[in-house]
This record gives structure tokens, C-alpha cells and sequence, in this order.
């Protein structure tokens, strides 16, 4: 059975650091890790893109949220990146993989990020994968939030099962 996915995109310094700060706020308590990682998702996903240093502070606040996701399990080496492609949009693609080492169905959050030739940050997003099976592995899509030129690499900075 396919797991079913959805995406999300992000950049943006200090509004991404407010935006997600006010949407997770309430991380601890009632909220379940998917409706954390849900927050998450809806806050990076409506920030524009910024450069520079405020690429830097949007990928080190995304990486702290997906800390705070509770009953969640460090999975970086359960995710893969395949080669970035640039579309006719000018945006850099890269296909995820997610596998569920897991007893028990699970999701996952990705943090993705885009770098250039230089190593140089230059794009975040963060990507979920849903109701993977147990054993199974389920595939998204990571997509940059603006046109990137040149030779763009794309990383899993942080995955989170949940």
C-alpha cells in the first residue's frame, strides 16, 4: 500500500523563527507529534524566501522545532535524497525516501536543505511522510521555495519519526 505524503516549503529568517515559535508554542501538553509536525508544516509553508543569514536561522530554527516534536526518533540514516533536478520553474526537486525501520506504522518530518556549489545554505524545507508501514519505505518530494541557479546540492539536514 502507498503511503500518502504531502509537502511543504520554507525559507525566511526571522518570520519563519516567529511564524513556527507561534504555531508550536503549544508543543508539549495535548498536541500529538502529528499535530506538531502538522504546525510545523503550516507555518513554513507560508513563508517567503530570504538569503544569507536568514536562510542560516530559518534551517537552525526548523531543526529545534523537529526536536520538539515528543515521542519522536532521530531517522536521518532511515532518509535519502536522490539527485536534485531543476525544472522549467527554475525550482530544485529531490526525491525522498523514507524507510520505516519501525514495528508500527509511522510518519516522518524531513528537513531538507539546498546548497550551493559552495556549500553555502540556500534554501530549507521541510517535508512530511505519512503512515509509512512497518518495514515499507514511502517516497515525497522536496521542492526549493524559489528559483535556484547553478549547481544545487540537496541534503536530509534532519529527519524525525513519529
Amino acid at each position: 500500500m502507498a503511503a500518502r505524503h504531502r509537502t511543504r516549503w520554507a525559507t525566511g529568517g526571522a518570520a519563519l523563527a516567529l511564524a513556527l515559535s507561534a504555531a508550536l508554542a503549544g508543543c508539549g501538553g495535548d498536541d500529538s507529534p502529528a499535530d506538531a509536525a502538522s504546525k510545523a508544516q503550516s507555518a513554513v509553508g507560508s513563508i517567503a524566501s530570504e538569503a544569507g543569514e536568514a536562510v542560516e536561522s530559518a534551517s537552525a530554527e526548523a531543526r529545534q522545532r523537529l526536536d520538539d516534536i515528543q515521542d519522536g526518533a532521530d531517522v536521518k540514516d532511515d532518509v535519502t535524497a536522490g539527485p536534485p533536478v531543476t525544472g522549467s520553474d527554475g525550482r530544485v526537486r529531490t526525491e525522498l525516501t523514507a524507510h520505516n525501520t519501525d514495528d508500527s506504522s509511522r510518519s516522518f518530518a524531513i528537513q531538507v536543505d539546498f546548497r550551493d556549489a559552495g556549500g553555502q545554505l540556500v534554501d530549507t524545507v521541510i517535508v512530511t511522510v505519512d503512515h509509512v508501514q512497518a518495514g515499507h519505505s514511502a517516497t515525497a518530494t522536496a521542492r526549493s521555495t524559489h528559483d535556484l541557479s547553478g549547481e544545487v546540492r540537496a541534503e536530509v539536514a534532519r529527519a524525525v519519526r513519529y
